[in-house]
Protein backbone atom coordinates (compact mmCIF):
# COMPACT_ATOMS: atom_id res chain seq x y z
CA UNK A 1 0.00 0.00 0.00
CA UNK A 2 1.51 3.45 -0.71
CA UNK A 3 2.24 5.90 2.02
CA UNK A 4 0.25 8.61 1.98
CA UNK A 5 2.22 12.07 1.61
CA UNK A 6 1.93 14.38 4.66
CA UNK A 7 2.36 17.57 2.48
CA UNK A 8 1.73 20.11 5.52
CA UNK A 9 4.97 18.24 7.40
CA UNK A 10 7.17 17.72 4.34
CA UNK A 11 6.99 21.93 3.79
CA UNK A 12 6.85 22.53 7.23
CA UNK A 13 10.49 20.48 7.71
CA UNK A 14 11.76 22.41 4.56
CA UNK A 15 10.58 25.79 5.63
CA UNK A 16 12.20 25.08 9.02
CA UNK A 17 14.97 24.08 7.42
CA UNK A 18 15.48 26.90 4.93
CA UNK A 19 14.30 29.55 7.47
CA UNK A 20 16.45 27.95 10.03
CA UNK A 21 19.49 29.05 7.41
CA UNK A 22 18.01 32.38 6.90
CA UNK A 23 18.90 34.27 9.79
CA UNK A 24 20.40 37.91 10.18
CA UNK A 25 23.78 36.29 9.40
CA UNK A 26 22.85 34.78 5.98
CA UNK A 27 21.17 38.51 4.96
CA UNK A 28 24.36 40.27 6.17
CA UNK A 29 26.93 38.12 4.69
CA UNK A 30 25.05 37.97 1.06
CA UNK A 31 25.34 42.26 0.98
CA UNK A 32 28.85 42.07 2.05
CA UNK A 33 30.03 39.45 -0.07
CA UNK A 34 28.16 40.66 -3.16
CA UNK A 35 29.88 44.16 -2.80
CA UNK A 36 33.26 42.45 -2.48
CA UNK A 37 32.71 40.25 -5.14
CA UNK A 38 30.15 41.65 -7.37
CA UNK A 39 28.61 39.55 -10.22
CA UNK A 40 31.03 36.82 -9.52
CA UNK A 41 29.46 36.27 -6.47
CA UNK A 42 26.37 34.32 -8.40
CA UNK A 43 29.61 31.26 -9.00
CA UNK A 44 29.63 31.46 -5.19
CA UNK A 45 26.09 30.93 -4.89
CA UNK A 46 25.72 27.88 -7.14
CA UNK A 47 29.02 25.99 -5.81
CA UNK A 48 27.05 26.41 -1.87
CA UNK A 49 23.76 24.88 -3.77
CA UNK A 50 25.53 22.13 -5.13
CA UNK A 51 27.18 21.37 -2.16
CA UNK A 52 24.42 22.18 0.43
CA UNK A 53 21.75 19.79 -1.70
CA UNK A 54 24.51 17.13 -1.70
CA UNK A 55 24.62 17.43 2.15
CA UNK A 56 21.01 17.40 2.97
CA UNK A 57 19.77 14.72 1.05
CA UNK A 58 22.60 12.13 2.53
CA UNK A 59 22.17 13.47 6.25
CA UNK A 60 18.19 13.16 6.07
CA UNK A 61 17.92 9.87 3.82
CA UNK A 62 20.00 8.34 6.53
CA UNK A 63 18.05 9.79 9.78
CA UNK A 64 15.06 8.73 8.14
CA UNK A 65 15.94 5.09 6.93
CA UNK A 66 18.04 4.49 10.58
CA UNK A 67 14.80 6.12 12.70
CA UNK A 68 17.32 7.65 14.91
CA UNK A 69 18.88 11.20 15.41
CA UNK A 70 22.13 12.28 14.64
CA UNK A 71 23.91 12.11 17.64
CA UNK A 72 22.58 8.33 18.81
CA UNK A 73 23.73 7.22 15.03
CA UNK A 74 27.08 8.49 15.91
CA UNK A 75 27.41 6.84 19.08
CA UNK A 76 26.39 3.48 17.14
CA UNK A 77 29.00 4.23 15.04
CA UNK A 78 31.64 5.26 17.68
CA UNK A 79 30.54 5.55 21.51
CA UNK A 80 31.13 9.17 22.31
CA UNK A 81 31.30 10.82 19.20
CA UNK A 82 27.65 11.75 19.52
CA UNK A 83 28.41 13.44 22.93
CA UNK A 84 31.09 15.27 20.69
CA UNK A 85 29.01 16.27 17.99
CA UNK A 86 25.99 17.51 20.41
CA UNK A 87 28.21 19.73 22.23
CA UNK A 88 29.73 21.51 19.13
CA UNK A 89 25.56 21.50 17.83
CA UNK A 90 24.71 23.16 20.94
CA UNK A 91 27.71 25.66 21.42
CA UNK A 92 27.35 26.55 17.86
CA UNK A 93 23.35 26.79 18.25
CA UNK A 94 23.75 28.94 21.23
CA UNK A 95 26.10 31.01 19.45
CA UNK A 96 23.75 31.80 16.34
CA UNK A 97 20.98 32.12 18.47
CA UNK A 98 22.59 35.39 20.27
CA UNK A 99 22.84 36.40 17.30
CA UNK A 100 19.50 35.85 16.15
CA UNK A 101 17.96 38.21 19.37
CA UNK A 102 19.76 40.33 18.22
CA UNK A 103 19.37 40.11 14.32
CA UNK A 104 15.04 40.20 15.76
CA UNK A 105 16.14 43.02 18.21
CA UNK A 106 17.43 44.99 15.33
CA UNK A 107 14.16 44.10 12.46
CA UNK A 108 11.57 45.01 15.02
CA UNK A 109 13.90 48.55 15.30
CA UNK A 110 13.43 49.29 11.87
CA UNK A 111 10.04 47.99 11.47
CA UNK A 112 8.17 49.75 14.25
CA UNK A 113 10.48 52.10 15.61
CA UNK A 114 11.19 50.00 18.99
CA UNK A 115 14.45 49.92 20.81
CA UNK A 116 16.51 47.03 19.79
CA UNK A 117 16.71 45.62 23.12
CA UNK A 118 12.84 46.00 23.48
CA UNK A 119 12.50 44.34 20.05
CA UNK A 120 15.30 41.20 21.25
CA UNK A 121 12.49 40.97 24.41
CA UNK A 122 9.43 41.10 22.02
CA UNK A 123 10.76 38.45 19.94
CA UNK A 124 11.65 35.77 22.20
CA UNK A 125 8.29 36.21 24.25
CA UNK A 126 6.98 35.42 20.40
CA UNK A 127 9.24 32.13 20.12
CA UNK A 128 8.39 31.57 23.13
CA UNK A 129 4.86 31.54 23.06
CA UNK A 130 5.20 29.05 19.72
CA UNK A 131 6.73 26.35 22.60
CA UNK A 132 4.03 27.00 25.26
CA UNK A 133 1.29 25.93 22.79
CA UNK A 134 0.04 22.27 23.21
CA UNK A 135 0.40 21.42 19.18
CA UNK A 136 3.98 22.67 19.04
CA UNK A 137 5.62 21.06 16.21
CA UNK A 138 2.09 21.99 13.88
CA UNK A 139 2.56 25.56 14.87
CA UNK A 140 6.03 25.99 14.14
CA UNK A 141 6.02 24.21 10.94
CA UNK A 142 3.33 26.66 10.06
CA UNK A 143 5.07 29.57 11.30
CA UNK A 144 7.80 28.58 9.32
CA UNK A 145 5.53 28.22 6.36
CA UNK A 146 4.65 32.14 6.47
CA UNK A 147 7.47 33.74 7.19
CA UNK A 148 9.20 32.12 4.60
CA UNK A 149 6.67 33.10 2.45
CA UNK A 150 6.62 36.79 3.66
CA UNK A 151 10.36 37.00 3.05
CA UNK A 152 10.17 35.49 -0.67
CA UNK A 153 7.70 37.71 -1.67
CA UNK A 154 9.70 40.68 -0.03
CA UNK A 155 13.16 40.14 -1.58
CA UNK A 156 11.43 39.56 -4.88
CA UNK A 157 10.14 42.88 -5.02
CA UNK A 158 12.98 44.53 -3.79
CA UNK A 159 15.26 42.84 -6.31
CA UNK A 160 13.00 43.87 -9.30
CA UNK A 161 12.85 47.28 -7.90
CA UNK A 162 16.70 47.40 -8.02
CA UNK A 163 16.61 46.83 -10.87
CA UNK A 164 20.01 44.68 -11.49
CA UNK A 165 22.18 43.65 -14.41
CA UNK A 166 20.75 40.49 -14.72
CA UNK A 167 22.67 39.00 -17.88
CA UNK A 168 26.07 39.76 -16.59
CA UNK A 169 24.74 38.16 -12.83
CA UNK A 170 24.15 34.91 -15.02
CA UNK A 171 27.10 34.95 -17.27
CA UNK A 172 29.26 35.51 -13.56
CA UNK A 173 27.94 32.93 -12.58
CA UNK A 174 29.34 30.04 -15.15
CA UNK A 175 32.24 32.23 -15.51
CA UNK A 176 33.74 33.84 -12.72
CA UNK A 177 36.03 36.54 -12.68
CA UNK A 178 37.27 35.83 -8.88
CA UNK A 179 37.00 33.13 -6.96
CA UNK A 180 37.17 33.43 -2.86
CA UNK A 181 37.29 30.22 -0.63
CA UNK A 182 36.64 32.01 2.28
CA UNK A 183 32.82 33.02 0.62
CA UNK A 184 32.20 29.48 0.20
CA UNK A 185 33.23 27.86 3.28
CA UNK A 186 31.16 30.41 5.06
CA UNK A 187 27.89 30.67 3.10
CA UNK A 188 28.05 26.74 2.84
CA UNK A 189 28.71 26.88 6.96
CA UNK A 190 26.17 29.20 6.95
CA UNK A 191 23.65 27.11 5.28
CA UNK A 192 23.67 23.81 6.07
CA UNK A 193 26.30 23.14 8.89
CA UNK A 194 26.11 22.98 12.38
CA UNK A 195 22.49 22.58 13.75
CA UNK A 196 20.72 23.54 10.13
CA UNK A 197 22.00 20.62 8.71
CA UNK A 198 19.72 18.36 10.87
CA UNK A 199 16.78 20.97 11.60
CA UNK A 200 14.32 19.51 8.90
CA UNK A 201 15.56 15.46 9.33
CA UNK A 202 14.90 15.21 13.30
CA UNK A 203 11.43 17.47 12.46
CA UNK A 204 10.53 14.91 10.32
CA UNK A 205 11.47 12.25 12.78
CA UNK A 206 9.86 14.19 15.52
CA UNK A 207 6.56 13.65 12.95
CA UNK A 208 6.93 9.99 12.26
CA UNK A 209 7.91 10.13 8.43
CA UNK A 210 11.08 7.60 9.06
CA UNK A 211 11.58 4.63 6.93
CA UNK A 212 12.18 3.13 3.62
CA UNK A 213 9.02 4.05 2.59
CA UNK A 214 9.46 7.58 3.18
CA UNK A 215 12.81 8.06 1.47
CA UNK A 216 11.08 9.93 -1.54
CA UNK A 217 8.59 11.96 0.61
CA UNK A 218 12.53 12.83 2.64
CA UNK A 219 14.60 13.61 -0.01
CA UNK A 220 11.82 16.07 -1.87
CA UNK A 221 11.72 17.66 1.69
CA UNK A 222 15.29 17.92 1.60
CA UNK A 223 15.46 19.59 -1.78
CA UNK A 224 12.51 21.78 -1.31
CA UNK A 225 14.25 23.50 2.15
CA UNK A 226 17.44 24.14 0.07
CA UNK A 227 15.49 25.56 -2.88
CA UNK A 228 13.55 27.93 -0.62
CA UNK A 229 17.17 29.25 0.72
CA UNK A 230 18.58 29.27 -2.56
CA UNK A 231 15.68 31.72 -3.64
CA UNK A 232 15.76 34.05 -1.27
CA UNK A 233 19.92 34.24 -1.65
CA UNK A 234 19.36 34.66 -5.41
CA UNK A 235 16.68 37.08 -5.13
CA UNK A 236 19.09 38.85 -2.45
CA UNK A 237 22.24 38.99 -4.35
CA UNK A 238 20.30 40.29 -7.14
CA UNK A 239 18.77 42.96 -4.95
CA UNK A 240 22.48 43.86 -3.82
CA UNK A 241 23.94 43.93 -7.35
CA UNK A 242 21.28 46.11 -8.83
CA UNK A 243 22.48 48.65 -6.09
CA UNK A 244 25.79 48.38 -6.13
CA UNK A 245 26.63 48.53 -9.69
CA UNK A 246 24.47 51.86 -9.50
CA UNK A 247 27.66 53.01 -7.97
CA UNK A 248 25.01 54.32 -4.77
CA UNK A 249 27.04 54.26 -0.91
CA UNK A 250 25.87 51.60 1.02
CA UNK A 251 26.16 52.24 4.74
CA UNK A 252 28.52 49.66 5.77
CA UNK A 253 27.19 49.22 9.74
CA UNK A 254 23.40 48.19 8.65
CA UNK A 255 24.44 46.93 4.92
CA UNK A 256 21.33 45.06 4.09
CA UNK A 257 18.99 47.89 5.64
CA UNK A 258 20.73 50.28 3.21
CA UNK A 259 20.18 48.10 0.56
CA UNK A 260 16.46 48.06 0.90
CA UNK A 261 16.33 51.96 1.59
CA UNK A 262 18.26 52.47 -1.70
CA UNK A 263 15.80 50.27 -3.32
CA UNK A 264 12.88 51.53 -2.46
CA UNK A 265 12.99 54.08 -0.14
CA UNK A 266 11.46 54.57 3.28
CA UNK A 267 9.22 52.01 2.90
CA UNK A 268 12.41 49.76 2.04
CA UNK A 269 13.55 50.68 4.81
CA UNK A 270 10.21 49.16 6.90
CA UNK A 271 10.15 46.13 4.40
CA UNK A 272 13.69 45.31 5.42
CA UNK A 273 12.55 45.24 9.20
CA UNK A 274 10.32 43.09 8.44
CA UNK A 275 12.60 40.54 6.44
CA UNK A 276 15.22 41.02 9.36
CA UNK A 277 12.90 40.34 11.72
CA UNK A 278 11.05 37.19 10.02
CA UNK A 279 14.69 35.74 9.27
CA UNK A 280 15.75 35.93 12.81
CA UNK A 281 12.79 34.64 14.43
CA UNK A 282 12.69 31.21 13.07
CA UNK A 283 15.99 31.23 12.93
CA UNK A 284 15.50 31.73 17.33
CA UNK A 285 12.86 28.75 16.58
CA UNK A 286 15.26 26.22 14.63
CA UNK A 287 18.34 26.71 16.58
CA UNK A 288 16.49 26.23 19.91
CA UNK A 289 14.20 23.66 18.60
CA UNK A 290 17.51 21.57 17.00
CA UNK A 291 20.13 21.83 19.47
CA UNK A 292 17.61 20.77 22.02
CA UNK A 293 17.10 17.94 19.64
CA UNK A 294 20.64 16.70 19.96
CA UNK A 295 20.28 16.15 23.92
CA UNK A 296 17.08 14.64 24.73
CA UNK A 297 18.65 11.37 23.69
CA UNK A 298 20.84 11.76 26.21
CA UNK A 299 18.75 12.29 29.43
CA UNK A 300 14.83 11.23 30.00
CA UNK A 301 14.09 14.09 31.96
CA UNK A 302 15.28 16.50 28.95
CA UNK A 303 12.84 14.36 26.76
CA UNK A 304 10.00 14.44 28.51
CA UNK A 305 10.02 18.29 29.01
CA UNK A 306 11.69 19.05 25.82
CA UNK A 307 9.37 22.24 25.42
CA UNK A 308 10.11 23.86 28.40
CA UNK A 309 13.98 23.14 27.91
CA UNK A 310 13.68 24.85 24.51
CA UNK A 311 12.30 27.81 26.56
CA UNK A 312 15.01 28.03 28.70
CA UNK A 313 17.67 27.81 25.55
CA UNK A 314 15.61 31.07 24.12
CA UNK A 315 15.67 32.66 27.79
CA UNK A 316 19.72 32.27 28.21
CA UNK A 317 20.42 33.57 24.37
CA UNK A 318 17.82 36.23 25.14
CA UNK A 319 20.05 37.12 28.57
CA UNK A 320 23.04 36.98 26.88
CA UNK A 321 22.34 38.91 24.66
CA UNK A 322 20.64 41.68 26.88
CA UNK A 323 23.72 41.42 29.11
CA UNK A 324 26.76 41.28 26.32
CA UNK A 325 25.47 43.87 23.55
CA UNK A 326 25.35 43.01 19.53
CA UNK A 327 27.75 40.37 18.70
CA UNK A 328 28.85 42.37 16.12
CA UNK A 329 31.33 39.40 14.10
CA UNK A 330 29.43 36.58 15.86
CA UNK A 331 26.83 36.09 12.80
CA UNK A 332 29.54 35.65 10.02
CA UNK A 333 31.89 33.58 11.96
CA UNK A 334 29.26 31.67 13.24
CA UNK A 335 28.49 30.59 9.63
CA UNK A 336 32.97 29.73 9.09
CA UNK A 337 32.48 27.67 12.45
CA UNK A 338 30.06 25.54 11.15
CA UNK A 339 31.91 25.12 7.86
CA UNK A 340 34.37 23.46 9.78
CA UNK A 341 31.70 21.08 11.94
CA UNK A 342 30.09 20.02 8.50
CA UNK A 343 32.78 17.53 7.28
CA UNK A 344 32.96 16.02 10.59
CA UNK A 345 29.13 15.46 11.39
CA UNK A 346 28.64 14.39 7.25
CA UNK A 347 31.67 12.33 7.38
CA UNK A 348 29.67 10.26 10.05
CA UNK A 349 26.76 9.84 8.54
CA UNK A 350 28.06 8.19 5.36
CA UNK A 351 30.34 6.07 7.30
CA UNK A 352 26.92 5.33 9.06
CA UNK A 353 24.71 5.01 6.16
CA UNK A 354 26.73 1.38 5.41
CA UNK A 355 26.79 0.15 9.02
CA UNK A 356 23.95 -2.64 8.83
CA UNK A 357 23.57 -2.08 12.88
CA UNK A 358 22.52 1.54 11.81
CA UNK A 359 20.56 1.27 8.30
CA UNK A 360 19.33 -2.33 8.28
CA UNK A 361 19.47 -3.99 5.00
CA UNK A 362 19.14 -0.02 3.14
CA UNK A 363 21.95 0.35 0.26
CA UNK A 364 22.48 4.30 0.36
CA UNK A 365 22.94 4.95 -3.50
CA UNK A 366 26.34 5.01 -4.84
CA UNK A 367 26.31 8.08 -6.89
CA UNK A 368 24.95 10.15 -3.45
CA UNK A 369 27.53 8.53 -1.15
CA UNK A 370 30.39 9.81 -4.13
CA UNK A 371 28.86 13.73 -3.69
CA UNK A 372 28.90 13.12 -0.06
CA UNK A 373 32.81 12.29 0.11
CA UNK A 374 33.47 15.06 -2.51
CA UNK A 375 31.91 17.58 -0.10
CA UNK A 376 33.86 16.14 2.95
CA UNK A 377 36.94 16.83 0.57
CA UNK A 378 36.06 19.74 -0.73
CA UNK A 379 35.27 21.53 2.62
CA UNK A 380 37.80 20.09 4.51
CA UNK A 381 40.69 21.20 2.17
CA UNK A 382 38.98 25.01 2.19
CA UNK A 383 38.37 24.46 6.02
CA UNK A 384 42.15 23.90 6.08
CA UNK A 385 43.06 26.76 3.45
CA UNK A 386 41.15 29.40 5.42
CA UNK A 387 42.39 28.56 8.67
CA UNK A 388 46.07 28.14 7.36
CA UNK A 389 45.71 31.85 5.97
CA UNK A 390 44.15 32.86 9.04
CA UNK A 391 47.91 32.34 10.81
Amino acid sequence: MKKKVNWSVLTGAAFLMATSAIGPGFLTQTTVFTQSLGASFGFVILTSILIDIAVQVNVWRVIAVSEKRAQDIANLLLPGLGGFIALLIVLGGLAFNIGNIAGAGLGLNALLGVSVNEGALISAVLAIAIFLIKEAGKAMDRFAQVMGLVMVIVIVYIAVTSAPPVAEAALRTIVPLRIDLMTIVTLVGGTVGGYITFSGGHRLLDAGIKGKESLKQVSTSAVMGISVASLVRIFLFLASLGIITKGLAVDATNPTGSIFQLAAGNLGYRLFGLVMFAAAITSVIGSAYTSVSFVKSFSTKISSNENKVIIGFIMVSTVIFIAVGKPVSLLIMAGVVNGFILPVTLCTILFAAYKTRIVGDYKHPVWLTALGVLVVLIMTYMSGSVLIAQF
